[in-house]
């Protein structure tokens, strides 16, 4: 029960790592906030672990600010937030993608971290402490070709994470993010284009330890990360990939 009594909300939380951190933290304790535009699988995750569901658009400053208020009245206080809301880019040439599928992936993938920090940081702040995780990639880290915005958009995360946590240590918050490698969630088939035994085989022969990663893995890191045993780590920005980025 490491975060027994928490508030936790976790974007995109209906499925993939975050269905996996959502199931770990209730199991820890936490009283859950599941934060996601898919209203159906997030009110059915919900109603199974007694858990809460909020529709969210995290790329929109009306619905972060809607969800925040929600959060606040029902519960009075946020003590962790998991931006884990994400999408992924499908394998294709830098100079190729349209514009309007760069500025949707920069919304989901960038905005909205800053939307969420515009709308829970203040609470936080006014009570000198919070825990922030951030959802990165081991693509902001050792980026593969033909995913460049992606790369992009993962690495800005990661930037965001630790100037975040400077400035945000005197006000007792932490803020950490997790770079996961490829896992078997949704979002595989879009990365490798088509999910198939050769390409799979490519992909794997990148991860010294010769898997995908699982929701699990990313919980259990998550977990860690927003509990009191890490109350000293801040800025981090954990690999958890098989070895992929060694």
């Amino acid at each position: 029960m490491r975060l027994d009594g928490r508030i936790a909300v976790v974007t995109g939380g209906a499925s993939g790592f975050g269905e996996g951190i959502v199931r770990r933290f209730v199991e820890e304790g936490a009283r859950v906030v599941i934060a996601d535009i898919n209203e159906a699988p997030a009110v059915a995750l919900a109603n199974e672990l007694a858990a809460s569901a909020v529709v969210t658009d995290v790329s929109s400053a009306a619905s972060v600010a809607a969800l925040a208020a929600r959060v606040q009245e029902r519960f009075g206080r946020t003590d962790i937030v998991v931006n884990n809301a994400g999408m992924p880019q499908s394998p294709q040439a830098l100079d190729s993608m349209q514009e309007a599928a760069f500025d949707r992936l920069l919304a989901v993938n960038v905005r909205s971290v800053f939307l969420m920090a515009q709308h829970f940081v203040p609470a936080m702040k006014r009570a000198k402490s919070g825990v922030i995780l951030n959802i990165a990639s081991t693509a902001g880290v050792s980026p593969r070709p033909n995913l460049t915005w992606y790369n992009a958009s993962k690495g800005w995360v990661i930037t965001a994470t630790r100037s975040m946590a400077v400035e945000l240590a005197p006000f007792g918050i932490r803020v950490n993010a997790l770079n996961p490698v490829a896992g078997e969630t949704p979002m595989l088939k879009a990365f490798m284009g088509e999910d198939t035994p050769e390409i799979r085989a490519r992909f794997l022969s990148t991860i010294p330890l010769g898997r995908f990663s699982t929701p699990g893995d990313i919980a259990s890191a998550a977990t860690f990360l927003c509990s009191d045993e890490a109350s000293m780590i801040t800025g981090v920005a954990l690999e958890v990939d098989g070895g992929r980025c060694i």
